[in-house]
């Protein structure tokens, strides 16, 4: 695979594994949509931009890196999508965090007209997405897999095998699911402990010394010194993947009532003003709803 096409390179994320896509001597295609500036350096490296997602069926391959299974399925099969011209042996990696069940009719659709659909969503942040050392797990057959590894590594450091199609998405549902449990049990922590009069950070002192300790508790514990982006991860987008992990759940009949309570503090958080602000701000959000301060 020499020629990738690529929807999404404006983003936080899609603009760092665009540049090193394009670093490691592929040929890149590239949608616009409403923002052009910040792929001025990607048009300096040799990027292309085409028309619109159908024109992207000319790649080997086409990344789609956007919010969601809304915006994944207007790439895909939307009125000038990806289908609307489909050429046989292509294969698309979807490298955003979508629900299982789009996916799954997505990859029925792509079948279809002799497309391949690979699931390969992303774990870290946009700063590891500039360096190239992003983690990213991947559903497609082994045959599959062997293709487009060399293609993942050029922008991941982790790349993790982790069955066929959807399985992908499923994980990232789930990291995503604990990864939210630890920052708002921090951000709960924390408002408890500054109502019940302690210094929250004799709290930070002791679990950072003890099992409880994690990069996420402290990048929460950042906020006591008034260090909110600790988590480049917007609160209205961390809601979203909630839901997304109790609908997969909710099929498969699964309780989830940790999931369930964590999606509704995330909701709070954004209903009171803050689901354009990093997910850190959900101590913010403690703040406002319990008219307390906490740090300093």
């Amino acid at each position: 695979m020499k020629h990738i096409g690529f929807v999404g390179a404006s983003g936080l994320m899609g603009h760092g594994m665009a540049k090193n896509i394009l670093s490691k001597g592929y040929q890149l295609s590239l949608t616009v949509h409403q923002k052009r500036e910040p792929l001025k350096d990607l048009l300096d490296m040799g990027a292309k931009i085409v028309n619109d997602y159908a024109a992207l069926n000319a790649c080997d391959a086409v990344i789609i890196c956007v919010t969601g299974s809304p915006q994944v399925e207007m790439a895909i099969h939307g009125p000038h999508g990806i289908l609307k011209k489909p050429r046989m042996g292509l294969i698309i990696i979807d490298a955003s965090t979508s629900e299982p069940d789009s996916t799954r009719h997505l990859e029925q659709l792509c079948q279809a007209q002799g497309i391949t659909l690979v699931d390969a969503p992303l774990a870290r942040t946009p700063v590891e997405a500039e360096l190239g050392k992003l983690n990213t797990m991947v559903g497609a057959s082994q045959e599959v897999f062997s293709k487009v590894e060399p293609l993942l590594k050029a922008y991941c450091e982790n790349v993790f095998h982790v069955g066929t199609c959807t399985h992908g998405h499923v994980v990232k549902l789930l990291n995503n699911f604990l990864a939210q449990s630890i920052c708002t049990s921090a951000a709960e922590a924390f408002a408890v402990g500054a109502k019940a009069g302690i210094d929250v950070n004799q709290l930070v002192n002791v679990v950072s010394a003890g099992g409880v300790n994690s990069g996420l508790f402290q990048a929460m514990s950042k906020t006591l010194s008034g260090d909110y982006t600790g988590l480049k991860f917007e609160l209205n987008n961390a809601t979203k993947d909630l839901r997304y992990f109790l609908h997969l759940a909710e099929n498969l009949k699964v309780p989830v009532a940790v999931g369930s309570s964590v999606t509704q503090s995330l909701t709070t958080a954004c209903a009171v003003g803050f689901g354009s602000e990093l997910v850190p701000s959900l101590v913010k959000a403690q703040e406002k709803i319990n008219q307390i301060k906490i740090g300093n």
